[in-house]
């Protein structure tokens, strides 16, 4: 292992960040870095158990003085979306992330960094490992499979949990203490293909979207980030007025709680056509690019002939229906909140659109602080998956973390923080979907909120963490473990 992050660290907690970035953590892939905590435990005499669904709890007893405390969960996920440049070559299944410092931030050489939520991982384990701390007796969740739909924390037995307090470790910005999150769950559509002969006189297309911004499909929905599955559907819908073109392949996103940065179909015109088609593309996409100026400044559409030719493409109906359910289907933001300035109520993302021979399918990610409202996207998306002649499927739901008025926790963590920043915390609540209200149904009463050091662009190969504010954060926690009586 590397130690880039050595001349930097602070109180172990970026040596254990680095550790666990050697590990190849990506949801589903959460053996190797489940089975570094155990040992990680087991090293330091801790208390620990690891479940069928590979969550590690740590469980470390009271220091003195602390014995009549309230017990308190530090919790978070040990699991990364793996998200890379183009160009990159990396294996999230086999190869540690190269970690880099870039001035007072920590990335990764064109991949995710997995701060969103190494971070929390790495906080957990340096105040585990710290036997000069203060506290409570502390219980550690580290769960698997978050960003995938919250396998792990959904799998939790919360039966050895003695906690009235809960720390969460996984949000994004200092100074910022959250107290609700919204519910969501996942739709797919799967709409089956037929396929045709290609005729002799055509030549095959790629056009690509590329240079989007991306990011998390929560914690930036509102921020106009334009989906590349969406825009590439714009696209051929526009090329479709005036040229007559097959679909040979189509697909965008590999996460579906990522906004999809780029996105690619395959497309047969007649030979004769292929001249006029790049230029038609060229024109829809000058207006488009245009129109995202400010938005996505980098984006851009590519137009080249494949070296080799199509040999079947998709009927014109089943083509059509692609098209219609990529540029009418809802997507972003849908509602704001009436009780919360600036605040997203519900939103719905489509992450991944892929095709294989059998079928083409869209995965949507559907998120809402209102339950009620959830289901109605939902029901909305399996309309129009009829209407296509598609079937539909609602899994991977769970349920938002509502806001407590009263709150012992909340107003603990108001109290430290102005005492270390001598400034009046933000408390608010936030789009993205955390593991609150899950954890807050298993164990009734708890009172939870959520806090982190600043990262940015998470979910997207820009991210980066910051080193200062992560520092800062650690003393914050611990400093609130210490006020807890």
């Amino acid at each position: 292992m590397s130690n880039v992050l050595a001349g930097i660290d602070y109180k172990n907690i970026f040596k254990y960040f680095e550790e666990i970035s050697a590990i190849p953590r990506g949801s589903g892939n959460m053996e190797a870095i489940s089975n570094y905590l155990v040992e990680f435990a087991k090293e330091h005499k801790i208390q620990y158990i690891q479940d069928e669904v590979r969550n590690v709890i740590m469980i470390k007893e009271a220091t003195a003085g602390y014995e009549d405390a309230p017990a308190v969960i530090i919790q978070g996920h040990m699991d990364m979306v793996c998200e890379k440049e183009s160009w990159s070559d990396h294996d999230f299944e086999k190869d540690g992330l190269e970690l880099i410092i870039d001035g007072d931030y920590i990335r990764a050489n064109g991949t995710t960094l997995g701060g969103d939520n190494g971070v929390a991982v790495a906080y957990a384990l340096a105040i585990l490992s710290d036997d000069t701390l203060k506290h409570p007796r502390l219980e550690v969740i580290i769960t698997t499979d978050e960003e995938t739909g919250m396998d792990g924390v959904i799998g939790l037995d919360a039966t050895p949990f003695k906690a009235k307090y809960m720390l969460n470790l996984d949000s994004e910005d200092e100074g910022v203490i959250l107290c609700s999150s919204a519910g969501g769950l996942s739709g797919t559509i799967t709409l089956p293909l037929h396929w045709e002969e290609v005729s002799q006189d055509t030549k095959t297309l790629s056009v690509m979207v590329t240079g989007l911004q991306g990011g998390h499909s929560g914690a930036e929905i509102h921020k106009n980030r334009t989906n590349a599955n969406v825009m590439l559907g714009r696209i051929l819908v526009e090329l479709k007025k005036t040229q007559d073109f097959a679909l040979g392949d189509i697909h965008g996103g590999n996460k579906h709680n990522a906004i999809p940065r780029e996105a690619v179909a395959t497309i047969v015109v007649p030979s004769g056509n292929v001249q006029t088609v790049q230029y038609t593309i060229k024109e829809i996409a000058d207006v488009i690019k245009k129109e995202l100026t400010t938005s996505e400044p980098d984006v851009a559409v590519e137009v080249t002939e494949c070296n080799e030719n199509c040999k079947k493409t998709v009927t014109k109906e089943e083509r059509d229906k692609i098209l219609f359910q990529l540029v009418v289907a809802p997507y972003g933001v849908l509602v704001m909140s009436s009780d919360m300035d600036g605040l997203v109520e519900s939103s719905v993302n489509m992450g991944i659109l892929c095709m294989s021979t059998e079928a083409v399918q869209f995965h949507y990610s559907v998120r809402s602080s209102l339950n009620s409202y959830k289901h109605y996207v939902s029901d909305q998306l399996a309309l129009l998956a009829e209407n296509i002649g598609a079937s539909y499927l609602m899994d991977g739901e769970y349920p938002a973390w509502e806001y407590k008025k009263e709150s012992q926790f909340r107003s603990l963590l108001i109290d430290v923080f102005k005492k270390q920043y001598n400034r009046e915390p933000e408390v608010t609540a936030i789009h993205a979907g955390l593991e609150c209200g899950i954890i807050s149904e298993k164990i009734e009463g708890i009172d939870i909120v959520s806090i982190g050091p600043d990262m940015a662009d998470i979910h997207t190969p820009k991210e980066r963490l910051g080193i200062s504010s992560t520092k800062r954060v650690y003393d914050y926690v611990v400093a609130v473990l210490e006020a807890i009586h």
